[in-house]
């Protein structure tokens, strides 16, 4: 376990990461907006699945492998990509129905969180990031990294939870007021669709 003020700072560290615009939070607050809070709860839980992921496979060491090698890291990031323009195609399909009258169409809660998983796991800067950003937390001289790493990231996750749930809980209540209105509910699809589609351009030039 971290020394009391090493695990404050680290907290405080996630909670501001958590806070900033990017695009797992991005992620939750248009899923939650368009499908109701539990949707945006599911989405975050399956975002930290794919955290638990990453720290464990930093944790393994095997973040390394896609920090160096260019082919693993460029596999991983056309996968999400492709995955968040299927995203937005179907955000586009749903633009002009109404969410009240969408019954059996709209996504369960469990492909919601497998939805998260995947936009997390898929993420290959995020792996880049634990594997920068986990180790300098942990103390060589406390005892074996791997222990210090999961415990790190179960913290990070936690963080993850709270600040994301806080996001999802937001949106919804935005979500709530607007899916009774035809035109707001195509606002909203057409903005996901949008957003979808930069996410998964910005994720196409990212470089290592």
């Amino acid at each position: 376990m971290p020394e009391p003020e090493v695990l404050s700072v680290f907290l405080l560290a996630a909670v501001a990461l958590g806070l900033a615009p990017g695009p797992d939070n991005i992620f939750v607050l248009t899923q939650s907006a368009l499908y109701g809070r539990p949707a945006g709860f599911a989405v975050t839980l399956g975002l930290c699945t794919g955290l638990l992921v990453h720290t464990t496979a930093v944790a393994l060491g095997v973040a390394a492998i896609v920090a160096t090698s260019a082919m693993a890291f460029t596999a991983i990031k056309l996968i999400g990509a492709a995955y968040l323009l299927y995203l937005a195609w179907q955000a586009v399909k749903a633009g002009s129905t109404r969410m009240a009258d969408q019954g059996g169409t709209q996504p369960g809660l469990s492909r919601l969180y497998r939805r998260g998983i995947v936009m997390n796991i898929t993420n290959p800067k995020v792996a880049i990031f634990f594997l920068a950003f986990l180790p300098q937390f942990a103390d060589p001289a406390a005892g074996p990294l791997a222990p210090q790493l999961m415990v790190l990231g179960g913290f990070f996750i936690l963080a993850t939870v709270v600040v994301f749930g806080g996001i999802a809980l937001c949106a919804g209540f935005l979500g709530e007021h607007l899916k009774h209105s035809p035109r707001a509910q195509v606002i909203l699809n057409r903005i996901a669709a949008v957003v979808f589609a930069g996410l998964a351009a910005r994720l196409l030039v990212t470089e290592r």
